[in-house]
């Protein structure tokens, strides 16, 4: 987890351990030297605001999301993003490691205006089974899922719940990345076609970045729905002039697969064309795993998991971690009450670019 903080915070010249010298540096002598900061590992000083820390079934996911009090996440963010990504976790007695994951949900309506603020948790899972992304998803009452074409979240959409199933809406992203390498690797006029039919929908998503839905809903029914109409049939009778073991047909299947989630967008105005907003927020994690080797152990996974929601919920708040962090212990030192735990959000700090950031009282 300190190599992975290091990374995050984009100081490449200093270490984890270096990072909270940093914060406790700007703590005043008594704070510094509060039992709570000296005998306690400082990942249970952050585990006072996230929850997983005490309970780590991810049944709490609502409070750490804005307004959390109420459990906001399902009355406000009616969709959210979710992605996985691998984590060698060292696997006692074996002198090896065992391949666990990082699971990231995220709420980020700011492409279409949406005044809540963006949040990401990260949480651990010892398997990429859809079952887990059930389990951090239970008592979340959101209808849209945003997400790729992992059949591990197909259970989601059977779910009993009030809302009814999760409706998965999958990523052209995902998509135009396989029709990218194919093109790279046989020169297929097909993929090459196909890459400037999705570069047409992301043309229109340019024009309407963060208007309201409405605005958005209507310019893609206007615009990106003759696209999308003409281009299933096209992949069809591509289909059945390719070899149906090759590659492109592989990835033309695949669309089609995914077609009922990718059409989607065309139906909300919330929703986005792809995962990116949750890729770009899960990327830092995959890349630093070069850095940190692996998690010692399945607890400070959880603990890395902790941190990483902290520091990426801050980034994308425009907030500085480490005065993040630095407000955030003197409040918890100073006995900031439980009940008011929503004060202490990254998105509720005054000065998001001081070395002197306070927290909200």
């Amino acid at each position: 987890p300190c190599a992975w903080l290091s990374a995050a915070l984009h100081g490449d010249e200093l270490n984890g351990i270096e990072i909270i010298h940093r914060v406790l540096e700007q703590l005043e002598p008594e704070d510094q030297r509060a039992g709570t900061i000296v005998s306690v590992p400082i990942v249970n000083v952050f585990g006072f605001i996230h929850q997983s820390r005490y309970l780590p079934d991810g049944r709490d996911l609502n409070r750490v999301f804005p307004g959390s009090s109420k459990g906001s996440l399902g009355s406000r963010m009616a969709r959210l993003f979710m992605d996985e990504t691998p984590l060698p976790v060292l696997d006692p007695g074996r002198r090896a490691t065992k391949k666990g994951f990082f699971w990231a949900t995220a709420a980020d309506d700011r492409a279409h205006g949406g005044r809540s603020p963006p949040v990401v948790v990260f949480r651990y899972a010892p398997s990429r089974e859809g079952v887990h992304a059930e389990r951090f998803l239970e008592g979340c009452r959101g209808r849209f899922l945003q997400c790729d074409a992992y059949e591990g979240y197909t259970r989601l959409q059977t779910l009993d719940r009030p809302e009814g199933g999760w409706m998965l809406v999958h990523c052209w992203s995902h998509v135009r990345r396989r029709f990218v390498k194919v093109h790279k690797s046989t020169g297929s006029p097909i993929a090459e076609a196909m890459i400037r039919h999705i570069a047409g929908l992301y043309a229109v998503e340019k024009t309407v970045r963060g208007f309201a839905p409405d605005a958005r809903l209507t310019a893609r029914r206007q615009l990106s729905a003759p696209i999308v109409a003409a281009m299933k049939p096209w992949l069809e009778k591509q289909l059945s002039h390719i070899s149906k073991g090759s590659k492109l047909a592989e990835h033309i299947r695949y669309t089609l697969g995914a077609w009922d989630g990718l059409i989607h967008f065309l139906d909300d105005g919330r929703l986005e064309l792809d995962t990116n907003p949750i890729e770009n927020l899960i990327r830092p994690v995959a890349l630093t795993r070069k850095n940190s080797l692996f998690a010692g152990h399945e607890i400070g996974a959880e603990n890395w998991a902790l941190l990483a929601s902290l520091v990426a919920t801050c980034k994308i708040n425009g907030v500085e971690p480490v005065a993040y962090l630095t407000a955030t212990m003197i409040a918890v030192i100073n006995g900031h009450p439980m009940s008011r735990i929503d004060e202490l959000m990254p998105w509720r700090v005054q000065t998001a670019s001081s070395e002197s950031a306070q927290v909200v009282a």
